[in-house]
């Protein structure tokens, strides 16, 4: 045996105990230091467990949720990296977590979520039974730069186990070219009947194979829907799964005509809005490649808790909030949509970091169409303003239109939950990935609750 397995487990371990000894997460660190004295301890460690791993820009911690909750109906014995670290590191300390010294995984499955960037590493340790790719778009410019870089990565990630079957997004143009690998494949997406007629051009234009012009029968979220190119003719696969319908929708759910191969079914999701849609449609793409059965999907997108931050509700104010995480302009204007659907009168709360984990370029702020929020009139009480970058988020709110005593600056986060808790209001938090676990934090220490390390 490797005598370096079990001295990197011990120190993964004594790791996490100190920095839950002093009130840290301690989800990445662990496994970092692990890694250092056995590099290929991940490796180790996941050999025999049944992995499906979900990565893609949007949507990969809801969609991992919903995969859990299926794995979890099973009673499978799994590993899941719920806290949202992950990136090798992170993933390397849950299985270190769960395994014993002798490198031996007590768990038989496990549903791992994986930074786009980090595929090039993982997946070969991993030796994954699915690899589901949600979507991609452009995000964190000063790490991946252009979304062909983003598309690199995934790709020598998934070159290097082409026995792994691959999930992948009919809808995104860049994601079918993912189909030319040799692994097995299941294609989803949605269908024109649940399309919104999304106008945004998206991140791409043009065919990532021959570089024409894309032309589209419809739209549903960005670059995403009914493409086809005029240049070389490659178009939107035919799909395994599909949402074909949206037959309703309000702020607690929706339901959908979902099919799975020739047999579709009436199906509720437990989230709201277009976006979750597609992560009901890629989580069951998912359990369908890893050899769950339809209906298995379906009870699982129906009782699924999301994920700290992902439309997660917080017992705080008199009607409570919904904290709905942001990272680039694509995500945050299907967040605007929903708020504009809504039939009531809201709070809103926007918070901008940029920090390595939010991405240092907020440029992205000037190419969301917060013009949107100036059109909910009497229906948006407020807009508080927080975080590192709060002064940037209130200028482009004053430019969008939003009228300047609507919008309150509260950049301490102490502050901004007291106000929170007094307000009559529904509110709606919309905050970058490290704003989120700081004012998170504030909430559960005032409301009680877990950390996101705890869940």
């Amino acid at each position: 045996m490797n005598i370096k397995v079990p001295i990197a487990i011990l120190a993964c371990r004594a790791v996490r105990l100190l920095a839950h000894v002093l009130r840290k997460g301690g989800t990445a660190k662990p496994g970092e230091i692990a890694l250092k004295i056995c590099p290929n301890l991940l490796s180790i460690l996941s050999r025999n467990v049944k992995t499906v791993v979900i990565t893609g820009t949007n949507g990969k911690t809801t969609t991992a949720r919903m995969v859990e909750q299926a794995f979890a109906d099973a009673q499978l014995s799994y590993i899941a990296n719920r806290s949202g670290a992950n990136l090798i590191s992170g993933i390397t300390t849950e299985f270190a977590l769960k395994s014993s010294l002798f490198g031996r995984c007590r768990c038989s499955h496990a549903v791992i979520e994986c930074d786009e960037a980090a595929c090039r590493r993982t997946l070969v340790q991993l030796k994954p039974q699915a690899v589901l790719v949600t979507n991609l778009f452009r995000d964190q410019v000063d790490r991946f730069g252009d979304v062909s870089v983003t598309l690199q990565n995934i790709r020598e990630g998934l070159e290097k186990v082409p026995e792994s079957t691959v999930c992948i997004n009919a809808d995104c143009p860049l994601c079918s070219s993912l189909a030319s690998l040799p692994n097995p494949r299941v294609f989803f997406g949605l269908e024109n009947g649940a399309a919104n007629s999304d106008t945004d051009g998206g991140d791409i234009k043009r065919c990532p194979g021959c570089g024409s012009e894309l032309e589209y029968s419809y739209r549903t979220l960005g670059h995403l829907g009914g493409w086809i190119c005029t240049g070389c003719g490659k178009k939107r696969a035919d799909t395994d799964i599909s949402v074909t319908d949206l037959l309703a929708a309000n702020a607690s759910g929706s339901t959908v005509s979902m099919r799975v191969g020739g047999e579709s079914s009436s199906v509720n999701i437990n989230l709201p809005a277009l976006y979750n849609v597609y992560n009901a449609a890629a989580a069951t793409a998912a359990l369908v490649a890893a050899g769950f059965e339809a209906g298995s999907a379906y009870a699982a997108l129906e009782s699924f808790s999301c994920g700290f931050g992902r439309m997660e509700s917080l017992p705080i104010g008199t009607k409570g909030a919904r904290m709905m995480l942001v990272k680039n302009p694509t995500g945050c204007k299907q967040v605007i949509d929903f708020l504009s659907a809504l039939d009531e009168e809201i709070e809103l709360v926007i918070c901008l970091n940029d920090r390595a984990g939010d991405g240092t370029d907020i440029s992205w702020i000037w190419e969301t169409d917060f013009e949107k929020l100036a059109g909910l009139g009497e229906k948006l009480s407020c807009i508080r303003v927080s975080g590192i970058r709060w002064a940037d988020m209130a200028l482009r709110l004053k430019y969008a239109g939003i009228d300047e005593d609507k919008i309150i600056c509260t950049p301490d986060y102490a502050a901004l939950t007291t106000d929170m808790a007094s307000s009559e209001k529904s509110i709606y938090i919309i905050p970058t990935y490290s704003a989120m676990l700081e004012l998170r934090s504030h909430i559960v220490r005032l409301t009680g609750g877990t950390e996101f390390w705890e869940g």
